[in-house]
């Protein structure tokens, strides 16, 4: 059975760990819906790039 011979150091345990973490959403504020959405992806309002490109359930009802 494999038995380290030396104790491994809390810095090398954590610079080898640094890798694993979480990634935050490259998120933007849309000025022409007034919310924030994901960069190069469609608005949760339907609208990409200052045009409508996805019909939404709330826009046929009103």
């Amino acid at each position: 059975m494999a038995v380290p011979k030396r104790k491994t150091s809390k810095q090398r345990k954590r610079s080898r760990r640094g890798h694993i973490k979480l990634t935050v959403p490259n998120m933007q504020f849309d000025v022409s819906t007034g919310e924030y959405r994901i960069s190069h992806h469609v608005s949760p309002s339907g609208m990409y790039k200052g045009n409508k490109v996805i019909n939404t359930t709330n826009d046929e009802e009103a």
